[in-house]
């Protein structure tokens, strides 16, 4: 009989224990880059703070009160201009963030709501908000270190290199705000938006276990017990391989992932089954699971492509009609699709350093990934000669790449799109048309 342990996620509101890499769920976060660059920027205050005490000190001891004198009226002036900068920093914040918003908005309504994570994983768009705040942080600290004492010798710093440290901040924020401006007109293009959609996947397929060099791990036997889930329903975003490895060596089993990644998980549904052995204590497993309210691309073969079916369907819309940015969509879908054309699929195996498989994690297999890119956009390609042309002439572009055994269903979508065609168009000429390949659609 199969015993049962559960997986604990972390309840809601308290912040997850990391998962692998580490720097993948900081990249999805808003509020980690602004938050160090303030604490940063106090740090460096208090230094600089430190430093200006240090020189007024030096010139009372050497009883240098004229040069004090003249550093006094130096730091009035510097005053004035903190005080112009601490003022304008909130409204410069404002004008960014106003255009953040902007173009989040155009970019979920035109292309999909799920390419709102490009503008939160943007790491120009952090580094803008990072450098601002810290800016206006660092200008009120400055404010605070100016001395009201009018006689030299009663002065007890002077915050000149604050000062300095402050214009060089404005004009770091300066540089950023331009880089900003043109990362955000760049990603309101769609060739841009599907390029890093494009990208991210790229980093999944070649995140993936390098294959076996055709030996076959043996079968994983019987399950000899469950791990259900327990805790928020979600959906499943990437589980901490490495440490799933590693208790699974020390336990001496082999652990496969039930769900897929991207499949919606609720409580009390197994999320690991176990075979070999009896189940790993529940400690050992706690927060080797993530789940949460959106796929992610980190692990998620198919969550980029996707991506680019929803594009190519929403620019297939009677509402939109824009077929061009549909070929697009369909020149990234062929690329993805020949880059793991030869690349093991249905299955992740995961080894030990001593080559024994530990983990398998179920991936997409080629004929999922062949009607995920192109079932859709097929049935929305009938009246739209310049997105059947493209699609024709990529089915063939694959048909050349892919491997004899996988050619299947790239064939079996050709035939159906020529049938739709045919039954669609209105004359011989117009299929004749509508089925000629064409990598650019209509030239």
């Amino acid at each position: 009989m199969s015993d049962w342990i559960v997986t604990q996620s972390p309840p809601a509101g308290r912040r997850p224990r990391a998962l692998s890499p580490f720097r993948e769920h900081l990249r999805d976060t808003f509020w980690f880059a602004p938050t160090a660059a303030m604490v940063s920027v106090f740090v460096v205050w208090v230094a600089a703070q430190a430093l200006d005490t240090a020189v007024v000190e030096a010139l009372r001891e050497n009883g240098d009160y004229e040069t004090l004198a003249e550093l006094q009226r130096f730091a009035q002036d510097a005053k004035a201009v903190v005080n112009v900068v601490s003022s304008a920093m909130m409204t410069f914040i404002g004008v960014v963030f106003s255009i953040s918003l902007v173009a989040v908005q155009m970019a979920s309504g035109q292309f999909t709501p799920r390419v709102v994570r490009l503008f939160v994983r943007s790491r120009i768009t952090k580094a803008t908000f990072a450098v601002f705040l810290a800016t206006f942080v660092l200008t009120l600290l400055v404010l605070t270190a100016f001395d009201t004492a009018d006689d030299p010798r009663d002065v007890a710093t002077l915050p000149l290199v604050q000062s300095a440290l402050t214009l060089c901040m404005v004009a770091l924020s300066l540089l950023l705000f331009v880089l900003y401006v043109n990362t955000t007109l760049r990603l309101m293009r769609i060739s841009h938006v599907i390029a890093r959609i494009a990208t991210e996947s790229f980093r999944v397929i070649a995140s993936m276990p390098p294959p076996t060099g055709g030996q076959d791990a043996p079968g994983p036997g019987p399950v000899t017990a469950w791990v259900p889930h327990v805790g928020r329903a979600g959906v499943l975003r990437d589980v901490h391989v490495a440490r799933l490895v590693r208790v699974a060596r020390r336990h001496r089993v082999m652990l496969r992932l039930v769900p897929r990644i991207g499949d919606f998980v609720v409580p009390g549904t197994p999320v690991l089954a176990v075979h070999g052995g009896p189940a790993p204590p529940r400690g050992a497993l706690r927060y080797t699971i993530s789940v949460g309210v959106e796929r992610t691309y980190h692990q998620d073969l198919g969550f980029g492509l996707r991506q680019l079916c929803d594009i190519a369907l929403r620019a297939l819309s009677p509402a939109i009609n824009d077929p061009t940015t549909a070929v697009q969509a369909l020149d990234r879908v062929v690329q993805f699709l020949a880059a793991v054309s030869r690349h093991p699929l249905d299955a992740a195996r995961y080894r030990d350093r001593g080559g024994t498989v530990r983990l398998v994690q179920p991936v997409p297999g080629w004929t999922e990934l062949v009607d995920l890119g192109f079932t859709e956009v097929r049935g929305c390609a009938v009246g739209n000669p310049q997105v059947s042309r493209r699609m024709l002439a990529g089915l063939d572009d694959l048909l050349l790449l892919v491997p004899p055994e996988r050619q299947e269903p790239l064939r079996r979508h050709r035939e159906l799109l020529r049938q739709a065609v045919d039954e669609a168009a209105p004359s011989p000429a117009d299929r004749a048309f509508a089925l000629r390949p064409d990598r650019q659609g209509i030239g």
